[in-house]
């Protein structure tokens, strides 16, 4: 194994993915994946003693590819700027992975027979072949089927206390959705905007005079054949054969564009059209365009509807970092966290 961790291999056996984001990750039979370079330094060296129980480099170094899964792009390191939050966060996170498999332990929590079965089953699904597998175990776990059962167990008993006590309390109502839905109006206003497709021809940064003559010959030519045009369809494959703006390699599609964003000719003649229609050529500064209007919205308000699951999803998000933080609080004051 020319990597002490495979990418797809390893078992990350922890439950919370990302101290960057703080969140409480689902059942942890759904291992993360993570590659820890042969080159790394040391990983046996404790950085940590928590309660008593010793983390070391390996931990902390499995935790950082975690967080930072793109380090392979980076020959196998980590951006020499983000690398100090980057393993202070990873510190953070595996001390408070810890203490919490502690206070499980603490509890007398149990995993079921099943779910230790199935979390086996979907480690074991990681692997391309079986040949991968028993290599993983003899160079990882030493051929250890007690210690695979024991590092699983772990991750589902860390899962276990924080559904308890994050996942499952975070829930948010439908009449708490509606209630922050009606509280915060401003959030859920509208304003007037446009649905548009452009095709832009753009004359050469300090153009002469010929050259802008040239260009509004093309913009011209351009404009008659974009009139031409029956459909969204066919104005945008008009866009991506001879616009030159950056909106030219989606159709031109600008999709809603707040009025207020809109330059004073393009609003002008916006306002004056219908849906489907194309309109004339307009030179905005040096540019010329011409566009096709897809859709005027009137400003508003947003739907509940439309909006419940967002709001749902904001205010669980709200709840989870709200409770995490405070578990975390409550570990550290009985805890004794050393750095080594």
């Amino acid at each position: 194994m020319k990597n002490l961790f495979q990418v797809g291999m390893l078992i990350f056996l922890t439950t919370v993915p990302s101290a960057a984001q703080m969140a409480v990750a689902h059942e942890s039979g759904k291992y993360f994946a993570a590659s820890v370079p042969s080159s790394a330094p040391a990983l046996n060296k404790p950085v940590v003693r928590v309660n008593g129980a010793v983390l070391t480099e390996n931990d902390l170094q499995r935790e950082m590819y975690a967080i930072f899964p793109f380090a392979g792009a980076h020959n196998g390191g980590f951006p020499a700027a983000m690398e100090p939050q980057i393993r202070k966060g990873a510190l953070q996170m595996i001390v408070f992975e810890e203490l919490v498999y502690q206070e499980a332990e603490r509890r007398h929590l149990t995993i079921a027979p099943v779910r230790m079965q199935k979390a086996i089953a979907d480690f074991r699904k990681q692997f391309k072949s079986p040949d991968e597998y028993r290599e993983f175990m003899k160079e990882e776990l030493g051929d250890s089927q007690q210690l695979l059962r024991a590092r699983i167990r772990r991750a589902l008993l860390i899962d276990t206390l924080l559904n308890s006590e994050i996942s499952n309390k975070a829930s948010v109502s439908l009449a708490e959705t509606k209630a922050f839905y009606d509280r915060n109006p401003d959030k859920f206003r509208l304003p007037e905007s446009f649905s548009l497709q452009t095709i832009s021809i753009i004359p050469p940064a300090n153009a002469t005079p010929d050259q802008i003559k040239e260009a509004r010959k093309r913009a011209e030519s351009t404009c008659q054949r974009a009139k031409e045009t029956k459909s969204y369809e066919q104005f945008g494959a008009l866009a991506e054969k001879v616009s030159e703006d950056d909106y030219r390699v989606m159709m031109g599609d600008h999709k809603l564009v707040d009025r207020a964003k809109l330059p004073a000719p393009l609003l002008q003649a916006a306002l004056k059209m219908q849906p489907g229609q194309v309109s004339d050529l307009i030179a905005v500064e040096q540019w010329y365009t011409v566009f096709r209007l897809n859709a005027h919205h009137p400003a508003g308000m947003q739907k509940f509807a439309d909006v419940n699951e967002s709001i749902r999803k904001e205010l669980e998000q709200q709840k989870t970092e709200t409770l995490r933080s405070r578990l975390s609080t409550q570990l550290r004051a009985k805890a004794h966290v050393e750095e080594l």
